[in-house]
């Protein structure tokens, strides 16, 4: 049903696929809050949808900087969307600084919209503008429209009665509503938010719904915009839907996996970027059997996640890289305990603080590598925003039932990205397997099962299971400390083994899209799942001789890996560090192994990586 204020327009309708477009700005002009509820909107009009947020590395950069931009992107279509998009169809700039740094991004012809009313003298100094650009021609190869949403705005909500500063705060829902009446898309879900949203300052609900209605009224009526655009719903399979970013998800997988193997969740995290977001979800789910506790650092949260596992709960920490770096220690004590604890690590640019909010995989060394003595960890990563569910729940299974710490890589990409995730039902997930304890006579605390070699989880206090653990080496048959050499190395090998066993409760290795042998393989990780993708369905519908394959199972490597890379000629690992995981393969397969690596804190391009795929299969021979 059509709202009130969505004036029918007589412009023509023009029917496309799909669209990509940015929303940049001050961090202070709600441009993620515009770009969340586009993205609602077009999911709840069917679409399938792709988001890449992107926020400033200071939490409170200098208002008109160049480096203070906030910005969010998103690709909507009525075909399956693996990634936000490369270059823009539609480039929502709210001040001088938001042109400048996103400007080059706008394909030819594009559509720009621009608050003219940000672009005072001072504003465009401080972006690096001699001139104003709305006036020297730099903009003449695109579909300008210019139009000063910050007066608009403020005229729109003067009957609300706000201060002039706080008029200012709605020009993000004006923006909203404009973009709304060119793509067609409903104001209702969105009126419904601010009104839940503001319920406790109804001032500014009226002012920021005026705004909405205002924006889009603007949109229908203006001559700056000739049509509207009409992308048809994307084909689904039936089921409940809902749009969710890789921290919730994650969290989510967490959750479930805790509930589905009867467990209490213990969360000892510390606020980090980007991991912050899975604290704050999990806190929410006490009447789940999950505790969040907010540790004082890095490694009393990672000791109490040990601590938790070690009681017989699902011990869980949640960091960046940074926060790896404190942890090391604790996990080594879990992999020489061997409890069951999962290590989320929501990876960002570093190295150090880096570039907080912007993505990159660069802790793979880390993950497999980072602690002292040999102590080996299964490592999982995710490919996409929704699969951090699965990655999640199936991290804790595997912790379980193979007594083991487990590593999640996620990267900042995936945490704040967002698209539609279909609701699995719960009597459809993998279940759980846990090593039933021994009669209380035969128990050591070091007996292991035939088939994974984890050992019993006697929780503290059961009677007849009374047992001590800790750092020191263990005898393997009794479980009491030893010095032993001989039985030094059984236990580090013993360790290793149960790791590498994991593989067989993985799925084996599988081409994503594209040839299964030939020319080229081009292999991924993490969140370059899209890219490559979306890369190699392109080149391989033209005829070009390559496959995709992707790895969730980083440590230890899925079955089959190695024949499914035997049948191409040319190997290309495509990930956003120096080389890693091609280092590791080349280090475990003797393979000349090329690398594609991006290192600037944003995600691979389709169109980059297709050119490369280009040119190794032109040099293959």
């Amino acid at each position: 049903m059509q709202n009130e204020s969505e004036v029918p327009s007589n412009k023509p309708e023009i029917v496309v696929n799909g669209a990509v477009i940015r929303f940049a700005g001050d961090s202070g002009d709600g441009v993620q809050l515009t770009g969340q509820r586009f993205t609602s909107a077009v999911a709840l009009a069917g679409n399938d949808v792709a988001t890449l947020p992107d926020f400033p590395s200071e939490i409170r950069a200098p208002a008109g900087t160049l480096y203070g931009v906030s910005g969010y992107q998103l690709q909507f279509a009525s075909k399956d969307v693996f990634t936000p998009g490369d270059s823009l169809d539609v480039l929502v700039a709210l001040n001088a600084a938001a042109l400048q740094t996103n400007l080059s991004d706008l394909k030819p012809g594009g559509l720009l919209v621009v608050d003219s009313g940000a672009l005072g003298a001072a504003q465009l100094k401080k972006a690096g503008y001699a001139t104003n650009p709305l006036e020297d021609g730099s903009l003449s190869g695109y579909q300008v429209a210019a139009i000063d949403i910050s007066t608009l705005t403020r005229k729109a909500v003067t009957p609300v009665g706000l201060s002039t500063k706080e008029a200012g705060r709605c020009k993000n829902f004006w923006t909203l509503g404009l973009i709304f009446s060119i793509y067609d898309r409903s104001l209702d879900t969105t009126l419904s938010f601010i009104a839940e949203q503001f319920k406790k300052k109804p001032q500014f609900a009226e002012g920021n719904s005026i705004a909405l209605k205002a924006g889009y009224a603007f949109g229908t009526a203006s001559e700056l915009f000739h049509q509207r655009y009409r992308i048809a719903a994307a084909p689904r399979n039936p089921g409940l839907y809902r749009n969710i970013d890789g921290n919730t998800a994650l969290s989510y997988g967490l959750i479930a996996g805790s509930v589905c193997a009867g467990r209490h969740l213990v969360l000892g995290a510390y606020p980090i970027t980007p991991a912050s977001a899975i604290l704050q979800e999990l806190s929410k789910h006490r009447h789940l059997g999950v505790t969040a506790i907010q540790a004082e650092d890095e490694i009393a949260a990672a000791c109490l996640a040990l601590g938790a596992a070690y009681a017989g709960a699902v011990g869980i920490c949640c960091t960046s890289g940074p926060g790896m770096a404190l942890k090391t220690e604790a996990i080594g004590l879990a992999v020489a305990t061997e409890l069951p604890m999962v290590i989320v690590d929501v990876q960002r640019a570093g190295p150090s603080t880096g570039l907080p909010t912007k993505p990159e995989q660069s802790d793979l060394y880390l993950a497999v590598h980072g602690r002292n003595g040999e102590a080996p960890v299964c490592v999982l990563a995710p490919a996409t925003p929704a699969e951090c569910f699965t990655v999640a729940y199936d991290a804790v299974r595997i912790a379980i039932r193979h007594m083991t710490p487990v590593i999640i890589l996620s990267d900042a990409y995936l945490a704040h990205g967002a698209e539609p995730w279909l609701v699995p039902d719960v009597d459809q997930l993998p279940k759980f397997e846990q090593t039933a304890l021994p009669p209380t006579e035969l128990f050591t605390p070091m007996l292991r099962n035939d088939v994974t070699l984890a050992r019993p989880w006697a929780s503290p206090g059961t009677p007849g299971y009374e047992h001590r653990i800790g750092g020191l080496e263990k005898d393997y048959d009794t479980g009491q400390i030893s010095v032993d050499p001989l039985n030094h190395e059984r236990m580090v090998r013993t360790r290793a083994e149960k790791v590498a066993r994991i593989a067989d409760d993985m799925p084996e290795c599988r081409i994503e899209v594209g040839a299964s042998q030939g020319k080229l393989l081009v292999i991924g990780w993490g969140s370059t799942y899209g890219s490559i993708r979306e890369a190699v369905a392109q080149l391989h519908a033209k005829g070009v001789s390559v496959g995709h394959l992707h790895l969730r199972g980083l440590c230890p490597f899925p079955r089959g890996l190695e024949a499914v890379m035997s049948a191409f000629g040319k190997i290309l690992v495509a990930e956003l560090n120096s080389g890693q995981l091609a280092q590791l393969l080349r280090a475990k397969f003797c393979l000349d192994i090329k690398s594609f690596t991006k290192i600037q804190g944003k995600p691979i391009r389709t169109d980059e990586l297709m050119d490369r795929i280009l040119k190794e299969s032109e040099d293959y021979s």
